[in-house]
């Protein structure tokens, strides 16, 4: 049967090099095991059932292995299994934006330091961040389990060895204190924030998503739509967590050059922005970005002045 080739998917930053679609007969050569996940849709189109969270697992592990050589990969049961064309478009436009304080020049290398908060299990950005721009990452997470599989990761791909740390967050109701030191100079900030106020409604969220993307009603949502508390809720929410992170950034003013995160409700951004105006953000931006009918976007703020964004080191 004739095959039809993926669109283009021109929502996805240029750079993104998932924004051909997923080249599933060379994915199956590297992992043999996609072999018997993939199918063909309706549209003569080669996919698979985004709706398992086995296949959605193995399709990353093909993704990490043959586009950024990452050897080994698992997650526990129950843990997000992140989707990697939207988590690397979220690298892509920090570059930019860091390049916007290097006089239009994309910051490469070690010297580069990100701080990702809530790294989860699955230590994603900082394995995505590090394959393409060379930089450096200390993840960050209240989950105790989270942080033990992320060093299992990093130990079993040995050049993430040097390039990513891992730091405990021993008191969960703050996000920089315990994290921050006097000697730090984060280049940037990352963070995908619990969307949800409840166990409750993350769920029922959950599975609303199984049921649009799945043909069996009867699914329970587990995995990449799965999550444990701290992934995926906390009192107050997406709206809550980040007002939170605003504050607590003003007391951080020059340990980070673009304190950054992801806002999955456009409706939460004007709150947002008044919060980062008490605060005196000298800077505040908002990148939109779009996967599939999904349409999130970047918050992302400073407190140096321009002059001091360009004195900013980078090696």
């Amino acid at each position: 049967m004739k095959r039809t080739k993926q669109p283009e998917k021109k929502n996805l930053h240029p750079r993104n090099q998932h924004r051909s679609g997923y080249d599933f007969d060379s994915l199956i050569q590297i992992l043999p095991e996609l072999k018997n996940l993939v199918g063909i849709n309706e549209h003569q189109i080669q996919t698979l059932d985004f709706s398992n969270p086995e296949a959605v697992k193995a399709l990353n592990k093909a993704l990490l292995l043959s586009c950024y050589d990452i050897q080994f990969w698992e997650i526990p049961t129950s843990f997000l299994c992140p989707p990697i064309p939207g988590r690397v478009d979220y690298i892509h436009y920090l570059a930019d934006l860091l390049a916007q304080s290097n006089n239009g020049v994309i910051p490469k290398g070690e010297a580069v330091q990100g701080l990702d908060i809530g790294v989860g299990a699955n230590c994603i950005y900082p394995i995505l961040g590090n394959a393409v721009y060379g930089w450096n990452f200390v993840g960050t997470d209240i989950d105790e389990k989270a942080i033990q599989n992320c060093k299992k990761i990093i130990e079993k791909n040995p050049k993430l060895i040097d390039a990513i740390s891992l730091q405990l967050q021993i008191e969960p109701r703050f996000i920089f204190k315990n994290i921050m030191e006097s000697e730090d100079k984060f280049a940037f900030t990352i963070c995908n924030p619990p969307f949800h106020n409840s166990k409750e409604e993350a769920t029922k969220v959950a599975l609303r998503k199984v049921n649009n993307l799945s043909t069996n009603k009867t699914t329970i949502p587990t995995l990449n739509f799965g999550g444990q508390n701290a992934e995926l809720w906390c009192p107050g929410g997406e709206l809550g967590f980040i007002t939170q992170m605003i504050y607590e950034s003003a007391k951080y003013p020059m340990h980070c050059l673009w304190y950054t995160t992801l806002v999955s409700k456009q409706a939460h951004l004007n709150s947002l922005r008044k919060t980062l105006n008490k605060v005196n953000a000298a800077n505040i931006t908002t990148i939109d970005m779009a996967q599939g009918q999904k349409t999130s976007r970047i918050l992302a703020w400073t407190f140096l002045t321009e002059k001091q964004q360009k004195e900013w080191k980078f090696e």
